[in-house]
């Protein structure tokens, strides 16, 4: 914590010189025998007027971990004597958990150079684009495909509280897995904990990350020719994706499922998630031919069959990605597609707004 904290009072220290009005008087960092609660005080003049800023290092700067510390600020400052105005500082903060600062009145500083800082006749605000490197990491951890079997399952009820076990269960992997995705949902607070179980109270807010951090399943594409069309390419699609009992998957995807969930845009290539056997079970359905050019259908054969959990039969003989998947792919195949996904979060996934 101490080199935490001698970061911090670099960062700090160097915000602060960016105005030439201000003059850094003293700086005292506290030990828990102090009996200071803050880690770090700075006597700063502004303007000829004295100003203690009281700050707080925290190693994470999560959302969940941010509330209870705003709260200690709050009343460390009101305890204080002088003029004082509190500061929090972590090595990254989100744009949640600077807006959870900005509610709360309490400055903040990141060691990536978000920073907000204002008292007196100061104001110093500033905002960066960049994540670091772990935050990155975590956040794509979040959402790799173990992981984004248990998110589907939650997302297909928002509302309902879940055990960890029969999490795990329903999703079709380890405790562990189960674990470390509540701990990242609550850490971001997209999720809070009941006595029944835990839940995602900001189910939104969820998607929006998982959209922007969405990588689309690893798997082999593969293009084709059919000559099937209209009501013809309809009936022998059900055939093939039908399995009734044989072994085998299949699915409509991207585009292709939105026509069957929520009809925006048409293309002229349709797409399919499927695994080997499902592959054969295509071809030989739709009459597919390799053709260098004029392919009108895309399979892609996935590494990971944890997608087919999450399927739907939005008509009889039709089976599909759920919408959640589908929205993540429409949103990831550009303009067009961005346009389609958005609709269909209108219609299918009302509980996002």
């Amino acid at each position: 914590m101490k080199t935490l904290e001698s970061r911090a009072e670099e960062a700090l220290r160097a915000l602060l010189e960016q105005v030439p009005t201000i003059e850094l008087l003293q700086v005292k960092h506290h030990s828990v025998e102090s009996g200071v609660r803050a880690d770090l005080t700075l006597r700063v003049e502004a303007s000829g007027m004295s100003h203690i800023l009281l700050c707080e290092v925290k190693a994470n700067g999560q959302p969940r971990h941010v509330r209870s510390t705003l709260l200690q600020l709050q009343h460390d400052v009101a305890q204080q004597t002088q003029r004082a105005s509190p500061v929090f500082i972590a090595p990254y903060l989100s744009a949640e958990a600077q807006a959870m600062c900005r509610e709360h009145s309490v400055n903040y500083l990141d060691f990536e150079g978000n920073a907000r800082l204002l008292f007196d006749s100061v104001f110093i605000e500033r905002q960066v684009a960049t994540k670091p490197v772990v935050e990155r990491r975590e956040l794509r951890s979040l959402f790799k495909p173990k992981s984004a079997q248990v998110l589907r399952v939650m997302l297909r009820d928002p509302g309902r509280t879940w055990r960890v076990t029969d999490l795990a269960e329903a999703a079709g992997v380890s405790l562990g897995h189960v674990s470390n995705v509540r701990t990242g949902l609550l850490d971001r607070e997209w999720a809070k904990v009941s006595e029944e179980g835990v839940f995602l109270s900001q189910p939104g807010a969820l998607l929006d990350a998982w959209r922007v951090a969405y990588e689309t399943p690893l798997g082999q594409k593969l293009n084709f020719y059919t000559t099937l069309h209209g009501s013809a390419f309809e009936e022998a699609a059900k055939g093939a994706l039908d399995s009734k009992g044989q072994s085998g998957l299949a699915a409509f995807a991207s585009f292709s499922a939105a026509h069957w969930l929520a009809p925006y845009a048409r293309t002229g290539m349709q797409y399919f998630y499927a695994d080997e056997v499902g592959l054969e079970r295509l071809r030989a359905a739709l009459k597919l031919s390799s053709s260098i050019k004029g392919e009108n259908v895309s399979i892609t054969v996935l590494k990971d069959d944890g997608l087919f959990r999450d399927m739907v039969n939005p008509a009889p003989g039709i089976v599909c990605t759920s919408p959640v998947q589908t929205y993540l792919d429409l949103a990831a195949s550009g303009e067009r597609g961005s346009e389609a996904a958005d609709y269909l979060r209108e219609k299918e996934l009302a509980w996002s707004r």
